[in-house]
């Protein structure tokens, strides 16, 4: 009976999700059509024109459905076909009817399974975990919770400040640097005395010369100078040359987007209106046309930098940047995603970079150029940054592509 009631409950999510995905009114599909129709009969019956591509995927669920014992065999499958794809079909990162069926039958099983199970297909995971939180089911499937493939960050040690160190600590330094001055004057003087010859004394004006001109000229410079002064001024441009690499500079939030539309005069770009919370809304510009539609973008939650320089983008006024992932040849590319329960406006937090970051980026240091090289997805499509995630209040943000570049 439980097995029949979840299968029921499956199939109206079903036709729910496809309604929606069609822009048809989920009303129009009835109970008892959903409760009377088997799989294959009621795709069909929503989907007026198919492809055979679709309908391999709406046989591969009807088989899932309908074979007890062999789920394993055909999730591994699954697992399989999804190993270097975003969705099952589509253009590469927009879910199709097929993800549609097949996620709302494949759902049931894999509440089931144990964690150890879930473990063996973690492409599948992946996969899920995108589709869930892009199609709208309505309200009757339980999401996968997918921590499964949670990144733990290494431990980055902590700097420490200079009122952190400890006084004994000072003691000693200050003791050894002490005994140096002490020892070196004593052995200074005494080598002066030892160096000393009749001929010396005799001629001083001799000695005086004899002096390197390299050592003269290298007195002369440093003269008037400390030593603290002239050791700090080593690392002075070592340190400001890291700053422009320090991910901390940047301001990555939280933000949705409540409009977006297309350029007036750019074909591959859109504008989106962006909420940040507490009433800051920015408009953006973004190279998404190719990849996405405006309504598809609407509603969606995505990560930005809020702190690089306003500009306009073919005359229209941009003030953010909304960070993707993409394969390696463009041919996919997609928002990031963070994670449910993310706070809008929340600022992106990266272990072991704790600095505030720049009120506005300066253009001409290109410190985005140095940064976004190390940014990327890794394996489990958690967006990191030297391998660090990309982490809010509620887990790390994600992508449904892999090993993917960051930009």
């Amino acid at each position: 009976m439980a097995a029949a009631a979840e299968f029921a409950q499956s199939k109206r999510a079903m036709a729910y999700a496809l309604c929606k995905h069609l822009n048809v009114d989920p009303n129009t599909v009835s109970n008892k059509s959903i409760e009377e129709n088997d799989i294959v009969n009621l795709f069909s019956h929503i989907v007026k024109s198919s492809q055979d591509e679709e309908m391999k995927w709406v046989k591969f669920s009807s088989d899932f459905a309908g074979n007890d014992g062999k789920q394993l065999v055909l999730l591994g499958d699954l697992n399989q076909d999804l190993s270097q794809k975003s969705v099952l079909l589509g253009n590469g990162f927009k879910p199709s009817a097929a993800d549609i069926v097949v996620f709302a039958t494949v759902q049931i099983f894999m509440n089931r399974i144990s964690d150890g199970e879930l473990q063996k297909y973690p492409n599948v995971l992946r996969w899920m975990d995108y589709i869930q939180n892009v199609v709208d089911f309505g309200t009757t499937l339980q999401k996968i919770n997918v921590t499964k493939s949670v990144f733990d960050p290494p431990s980055h040690p902590k700097k420490a400040d200079k009122g952190d160190a400890d006084p004994s600590s000072k003691k000693a330094v200050s003791g050894l640097k002490i005994a140096d001055k002490s020892n070196g004057t004593t052995d200074s003087k005494k080598a002066a005395g030892e160096s000393k010859t009749p001929g010396d004394k005799e001629n001083p004006d001799a000695a005086k010369n004899s002096k390197p001109s390299g050592e003269k000229k290298k007195q002369d410079k440093s003269a008037g100078k400390t030593k603290e002064e002239v050791a700090a001024k080593a690392p002075e441009k070592t340190a400001e040359k890291d700053s422009d690499c320090n991910i901390s500079i940047l301001n990555i939030q939280v933000g949705l987007i409540r409009k977006a539309w297309k350029h007036p005069s750019a074909d591959s770009l859109l504008v989106e209106e962006i909420d940040l919370g507490d009433g800051n809304v920015r408009q953006v510009v973004s190279g998404l046309a190719k990849y996405c539609s405006p309504d598809e973008l609407t509603n969606r939650r995505v990560v930005l930098i809020t702190n690089v320089k306003p500009g306009k983008l073919r005359d229209v006024m941009s003030a953010g940047l909304v960070l993707c992932a993409s394969t390696q040849d463009h041919t996919a590319v997609e928002p990031l995603i963070p994670p449910e329960g993310a706070k809008i406006g929340e600022r992106i937090s990266f272990a072991g970079f704790d600095g505030k970051p720049e009120d506005v980026l300066n253009p001409k240091k290109k410190q985005l150029d140095k940064i976004t090289p190390h940014l990327c997805t890794d394996e489990n499509g958690i967006a990191t940054f030297k391998g660090i995630p990309f982490t809010t209040s509620a887990g790390p943000c994600r992508s449904s592509i892999p090993n993917a570049n960051v930009k």
